[in-house]
């Protein structure tokens, strides 16, 4: 009996896990029994997917390739299954979101209650890090990510692009002093990040050429949410992204300094997903309700 379903979820499975005997154990099936099933496929295809000479398992290319469609084939018959089900009700499951702070807090969060309005079946796994996630390791179905994107056989869909601008509060500036050029940063208290990636300076113009301030500060941070709210609270000078502190600015609680010493760095913001074709009629609403939200957000000027 042809069972290549079965063999595509023992494949899947072990991936996920790692290993083949917690494979084995999550799927109540011996490890001899998810080896031989694996070996199996393996012999149908004429390909080795998987490397089994390290201790950490390891996929080859094809077997990286077989893993994705895999993902996205079961993902569809599972659907497929619910929504014949229920009758072809409106998409409905879990779909896991990660989106860097910032964002998420200023963009994505608001634009959630309408989007349970137009789909009350779907669950929000919602994860809000400025670390960088794995989409298959971390189980992710969606990642909005803002800056550069690296080589990938992800899907990416633009939301928009932003800039950093460098602010404090009326009340710290009162107290400390407004810089007036680059050097006086050396006398205010930077806050800055403390992720492995963050670069310790802010690129800024000097003399028609751009140097790399040096940040002194009392404070380090892993995301953008907590120095727009320290700022705010007279702690010290931020740099973050626009579309965080304009509302601020608007209502007088920050002030940008330094914008023509400060060098314009736009960030491109994507909503990055595993594929389009055989996409999750989920993961297809989420994308379609929420993206044109976020680029009508990033458009416009908001002052609340």
């Amino acid at each position: 009996m042809d069972n290549r379903a079965g063999e595509m979820m023992v494949f899947v499975q072990v991936v996920e896990a790692g290993s083949f005997s917690e494979a084995a154990r999550l799927l109540l099936m011996t490890p001899s029994t998810v080896s031989k099933l694996v070996a199996r496929l393996e012999n149908r295809l004429g390909i080795r997917l998987v490397e089994r000479s390290t201790r950490r398992l390891v996929l080859t290319k094809e077997g990286e390739f077989y893993y994705e469609r895999s993902q996205k084939l079961l993902a569809e018959l599972d659907e497929t299954e619910q929504q014949i089900a229920h009758g072809g009700a409106e998409p409905e499951g879990i779909i896991r979101v990660s989106c860097s702070v910032t964002f998420g807090v200023a963009a994505l969060e608001p634009i959630l209650p309408a989007f349970w309005d137009a789909y009350p079946g779907i669950i929000i796994d919602l994860s809000l890090s400025d670390d960088t996630v794995d989409l298959y390791l971390d189980r992710t179905d969606v990642a909005i990510r803002v800056g550069k994107l690296p080589d990938s056989n992800l899907i990416a869909r633009k939301i928009g692009t932003t800039q950093r601008r460098i602010v404090a509060s009326p009340a710290y500036l009162e107290k400390w002093g407004v810089p007036q050029a680059p050097e006086d940063l050396l006398k205010h208290n930077c806050i800055g990040f403390n992720f492995r990636r963050a670069n310790p300076v802010w690129p800024m113009r000097e003399g028609g050429r751009i140097v790399e301030r040096m940040l002194s500060g009392t404070l380090l941070v892993n995301n953008g949410e907590t120095i727009r709210r320290m700022a705010i609270a007279g702690a010290g000078i931020g740099r973050i992204a626009d579309y965080h502190v304009r509302g601020p600015i608007a209502r007088g609680e920050l002030v940008e300094v330094l914008a023509d010493s400060s060098v314009v760095e736009f960030d491109d913001i994507h909503a990055l997903y595993r594929g389009t074709q055989l996409m999750p009629a989920r993961v297809r609403a989420f994308l379609d309700f929420t993206v044109p939200r976020m680029q009508a957000f990033l458009a416009t000027d908001p002052t609340v």
